[in-house]
């Protein structure tokens, strides 16, 4: 069975991935996921979201077991993006190809990290 380490291991290393992509190359990264083009003064946003990523990738991986303080921080921002991302691809009238992937990608991250994922995970994940 998965453990919840193993989800935050996971989301860990895409943020991070996306987070360094973000930085790279921020118009192609916006473009996937918002269908956009983004020029100029527009490429700061982007990269300093990929900052924020990198540290918050950093901040929550697992050493040793999942703490209490990164599943909540991995969850708040997985559940908040995903809703934001489904409210953008519906009515926000943006469509990048990696939009709806990306926004279920995150609910699901989010849905393992709410869940109890094996006997006494709750009870841990919770003090």
């Amino acid at each position: 069975m998965i453990s919840r380490q193993q989800v935050l291991t996971f989301s860990a290393l895409v943020e991070a991935a996306t987070g360094l992509a973000l930085i790279a190359l921020p118009a192609l990264v916006v473009g996937l996921l918002l269908g956009g083009e983004i020029t100029g003064l527009g490429l700061v946003v982007p990269r300093c979201f990929g900052v924020a990523l990198l540290a918050l990738s950093l901040a929550v991986w697992p050493h040793g077991a999942a703490t209490p303080q990164s599943v909540r921080a991995m969850l708040l921002y997985n559940g908040g993006l995903a809703v934001y991302l489904a409210w953008l691809a519906t009515a926000g009238r943006v469509a990048g190809p990696l939009l709806w992937p990306a926004a279920i990608i995150h609910g699901v991250v989010a849905v393992l990290l709410a869940l109890p994922l094996s006997p006494g995970a709750g009870a841990q994940a919770n003090r």
